[in-house]
């Protein structure tokens, strides 16, 4: 345990009076990070109207950034490149806005022709499942729901009859002057065109002045630690701009494609769908669902057949396959560097927040929270609750699939890191050290026995699987080579030296021994006298594993015993390399009775391959 954490956690039960209420007794360490994030959702949901065009103008800032920098690159000034760029950028915006607009009411005119064909895809429905199935009682459910709306509107309509008598309402029309409609047109238009004004101006005043607004920015929040605080603005402009500029290259990709498939196909106001798809692609996972269905509808809508709408189904499908197959990994030169879990949450979080314009936004807005996590200690929690790199280094996780005995996912995992890496470095980097977690837990005696016997059981279940695994794909390579594998007449013994994490340990040993083309074989200490009664001869090395340097005593009783039982044999003793302690000095000096004392695979390798040598030599002078 560190002891500044000791006396820093005990301090202030040390403070006299105020350790009470003014020492906060009772609430949790980071009590003011939470209020601050508590303070800091409610400012951005109350002044929602001023925060929303704000986020949008960094989000256009940092998307932008990159085109200006080409165009300034190319010898143009700063202010004509920023006035360029974005002058493109919103009139493309406003010719999208426009296009939008324009087939909607195209639409709304539209929709009333189409009832003759809904209506007529609902009677086939209902043909089709008349007299029983799920169609006709949901047919039949809306059909008496139909009858009593109906019921009702005729009951009030013969009220207002029946009250003919009384005195009649009278309404007085007037005419609208002209500055009247021209007003109530207008209005409307007022505060969205006031908004993109101010985004407008707040993006332009931004690209002008970004190095100073760095500058300011670093000066205000990390001028003490100019390095992090460079860094973390750098990521994050990289992430967000990247994203931000490659989503929109995959959405027109994606939009257009649509577009011109549904006008072949025959689908009305196919440039709404193709517009509609691209910017619901800004919006992860839901957004191509929801841009696909207002088409299915129409599909059905314009058709008396069914043809149409799966010649709408497979278009967006194959859009799907291709996009996600082929554009995506072909253009983004790397993630956002968020788990598909925390895009999700984000997209509801900042839609509660903010509404559509938050779910747009809810990806590059995320990524930013990420990067502050990520290089601000206070913000970390961020970086784990919604990064996609592991938060647990790989033998911590193999220890805790042990601890939770899940042999199945701990064996997934370590081949997982066989795809890349060899079985020796594999046992030797992560296997091992995660034993040593568990004989650390042991020495400490938090681990009960009924734990170490399931983690043993466990890690021997994941060994027996590798091995497997491994004994079936070293036989098709032996069958389709038509070769038998080449391995000496004598083997290898590997024995545990204490505990039972040490006897798995020993297995690791012979499995990764075997890899390498010898024979070896991994007995249980309890087991040495069976193992000797059966293999008398013909074992020519025999490794001691231990996972602590504080069971040598047990380790040299062993040697010496093992040194009784096979007097031609080497006797080694395997310590294994704790990568939290300091090394061990290797050699016979730190064990006089052994033969040889070995940290690693390889170093246990050498020796066998060292003693193999020594035979087959021996063998020939013979």
């Amino acid at each position: 345990m560190n002891p500044d954490k000791v006396m820093s956690s005990a301090a202030p039960a040390d403070s006299g009076p105020d350790s009470g209420v003014g020492g906060h007794a009772g609430l949790p360490a980071n009590w003011p990070q939470i209020v601050a994030l508590l303070g800091t959702v409610a400012v951005l949901y109350v002044a929602r109207e001023v925060f929303i065009p704000l986020a949008i103008a960094v989000l256009l800032t940092f998307a932008l950034a990159p085109l200006v920098s080409i165009i300034r690159r190319a010898g143009v000034w700063r202010t004509p490149a920023v006035i360029a760029v974005v002058t493109a950028a919103f009139i493309g915006i406003a010719a999208f806005s426009f296009l939008v607009v324009s087939q909607l009411s195209e639409l709304s005119g539209q929709l009333p022709t189409y009832q003759a064909n809904i209506l007529e895809k609902v009677r086939s429905l209902k043909d089709a499942g008349a007299g029983h199935g799920v169609i006709a009682q949901i047919t039949e459910a809306v059909e008496r729901v139909g009858r009593e709306i109906g019921r009702s509107g005729d009951a009030a309509t013969g009220q207002r009859d029946g009250e003919g008598s009384g005195p009649l309402l009278v309404q007085i029309y007037s005419p609208e002057q002209p500055i009247q409609i021209l007003t109530s047109m207008i209005s409307p238009l007022i505060g969205p065109l006031a908004t993109a004004g101010l985004v407008i101006v707040v993006v332009i005043f931004m690209l002008l002045e970004r190095e100073d607004l760095r500058d300011r920015f670093i000066r205000l929040v990390g001028y003490s630690d100019l390095h992090r605080t460079t860094e973390a603005l750098q990521e994050a402009g990289s992430r967000v701009g990247q994203y931000l500029l490659m989503q929109l290259v995959v959405n027109v990709t994606y939009g257009v494609p649509v577009a011109l498939g549904l006008w072949w196909i025959g689908i009305p106001n196919a440039a709404l769908w193709g517009a509609l798809a691209i910017v619901m692609r800004f919006v992860p996972y839901i957004g191509p669902a929801v841009s696909m269905v207002l088409p299915l509808f129409l599909a059905v809508a314009v058709s008396p057949g069914w043809t149409l709408l799966l010649w709408v189904g497979a278009l967006f499908l194959v859009m799907e396959l291709v996009i996600n197959n082929v554009v995506e990994p072909w253009l983004y030169g790397s993630r956002t560097g968020l788990s598909p879990l925390a895009i999700i949450v984000s997209a509801i979080f900042w839609t509660w927040l903010w509404g559509p314009v938050g779910l747009v936004m809810s990806t590059p807005l995320t990524v930013c929270l990420v990067v502050l996590g990520k290089h601000v200690p206070q913000f970390q929690f961020f970086e784990v609750l919604l990064g996609n790199e592991p938060v647990l280094d790989p033998e911590m996780r193999l220890y805790q699939r042990l601890l939770a005995n899940d042999p199945n996912e701990a064996t997934d995992q370590l081949e997982e890191l066989l795809e890349e890496r060899a079985l020796p470095e594999v046992y030797g980097e992560i296997a091992i050290p995660a034993l040593i977690l568990a004989d650390r837990d042991r020495q400490r005696g938090v681990m009960a026995e009924d734990q170490l016997g399931t983690v043993s059981s466990a890690a021997r279940t994941v060994v027996a699987n590798l091995s497997e695994d491994m004994d079936s794909a070293e036989a098709k390579e032996e069958a389709r080579e038509e070769r038998a594998p080449a391995t000496p007449v004598r083997s290898a013994l590997c024995v545990g030296g204490r505990s039972a994490l040490d006897d798995v340990s020993a297995m690791m040993l012979a499995h990764a021994l075997a890899a390498e083309g010898y024979r070896a074989t991994a007995v249980a200490r309890t087991m040495l006298g069976a193992a000797r009664a059966e293999r008398a001869s013909d074992v020519a090395v025999v490794a001691v594993c231990l996972l602590n340097v504080a069971s040598i005593r047990s380790g040299r009783f062993l040697v010496r015993r093992l040194k009784r039982q096979w007097p031609q044999a080497r006797i080694g003793l395997v310590i294994w390399r704790d990568p939290a302690e300091p090394e061990v000095a290797t050699g016979t000096g730190l064990m006089p009775e052994a033969d040889f004392v070995a940290q690693s695979f390889s170093e246990v390798a050498a020796s066998v391959a060292g003693t193999d040598r020594s035979e087959r030599r021996e063998e020939n002078l013979a």
